[in-house]
């Protein structure tokens, strides 16, 4: 306990313990996600200097770079920044409830079960004119179902007088390929000219977000994040197993369900907005564990903010290194994530 400083307020009616380490490596990761905002907003077919971009941020850039910026780029950049940010979460939470290194929202099926949603919401409500008959509003809601309806079957179909965790993995593992294949049948009954988009969007892509779609997601993600840290305490306590958790008070199935259902929204919104990209929720906990430990109160926004970074470097590589050719952010997350989930296999198997 040392490495914590304790802070009481309020005559002492409430205190934290505070992890100085923490805070520095969050200000570092911080200033980290900034620079490859500045950067990435300013690197494309027209480039913009960094001073530019920050003037630009300040009001006072020229009007064809507060164009380029404000309608082009920023809209993507602020996608990518929030969506990161909520499959990290994600994935941290799912792994310290299942006390499972291999949990993630697009192994155990969250993600699967949100991208049938999706897909299925827009080949109902699509018109010929390749617009939607209802608000894009709704959209979030859909993905939250379907990641809600694939959560519950992981849940239900791996409980055997508790939930094994190898269990429980493996369970989500079959519901991902189920809801990959409803996913295609859908695609195949779906409207013609949606095909093509569909499977962009599937792999996991920010290219066409739009202000409508930031204003949706940020207030969704912020909000959720927030919700995962108050709640982090348990989760906490969770991770030192369900017997102990009892012994100390806790609603163990009620706080489960909770945190399920946080992690679900998460999922469920930025899958909404940008697909199925993969493998963000669970390299990003495994590397901020790396760094601060396994204290969710300083792992979750650490785990944030390098999911955000991920996909931020992810979006700037794929829209930049080929172009004018476009690979989506998921293509490469998808290259990084699969040999770290192989490591981690065999890492699991031999410890």
């Amino acid at each position: 306990m040392k490495k914590y400083k304790s802070l009481r307020l309020y005559n002492e009616k409430v205190s934290f313990l505070l992890y100085p380490r923490a805070g520095m490596i969050f200000a570092i990761m911080a200033v980290l996600t900034l620079s490859i905002i500045v950067a990435s907003t300013g690197i494309g077919e027209m480039y913009i200097a960094p001073i530019q971009v920050l003037q630009v941020f300040l009001g006072q850039g020229s009007d064809l770079d507060t164009l380029v910026i404000t309608d082009l780029r920023l809209p993507r950049i602020l996608t990518a920044l929030f969506v990161g940010m909520s499959l990290a979460v994600a994935g941290a939470i799912l792994q310290g409830m299942i006390r499972n290194p291999l949990a993630s929202p697009d192994i155990i099926g969250l993600t699967g079960g949100a991208s049938v949603a999706v897909v299925t919401f827009l080949t109902i409500f699509s018109d010929e004119n390749y617009s939607l008959t209802v608000s894009i509003n709704w959209m979030p809601v859909a993905a939250f179902t379907g990641a809600a309806v694939a959560a519950i079957m992981v849940y239900v179909l791996s409980w055997k007088k508790g939930v094994s965790t190898i269990r429980l993995v493996l369970i989500g593992i079959g519901i991902t390929a189920l809801m990959k294949a409803l996913t295609t049948f859908m695609i195949l009954v779906g409207p013609i000219y949606r095909a093509s988009q569909v499977n962009l969007w599937i792999t996991g892509s920010v290219s066409a977000a739009s202000w409508q779609n930031v204003l949706i997601l940020a207030p969704w993600s912020l909000a959720f994040i927030f919700f995962a840290f108050i709640y982090s305490r348990n989760i906490n306590v969770q991770e030192l197993g369900e017997e102990v958790a009892v012994g100390l008070g806790s609603n163990v199935q009620k706080q489960r369900m909770v945190m399920l259902a946080i992690s679900t929204a998460l999922v469920g919104c930025a899958v909404a907005f940008a697909g199925g990209i993969g493998f963000v929720g669970l390299m990003a906990p495994h590397m901020a564990r790396r760094l601060v430990g396994s204290n969710f109160g300083a792992l979750l926004p650490i785990s944030a903010l390098i999911g955000a970074i991920l996909v931020l470097v992810s979006d700037l590589i794929g829209r930049t290194l080929f172009s004018p050719l476009e690979i989506p952010a998921g293509v490469f997350t998808a290259c990084i994530g699969a040999p770290y989930f192989i490591y981690l296999l065999l890492k699991t198997k031999t410890s």
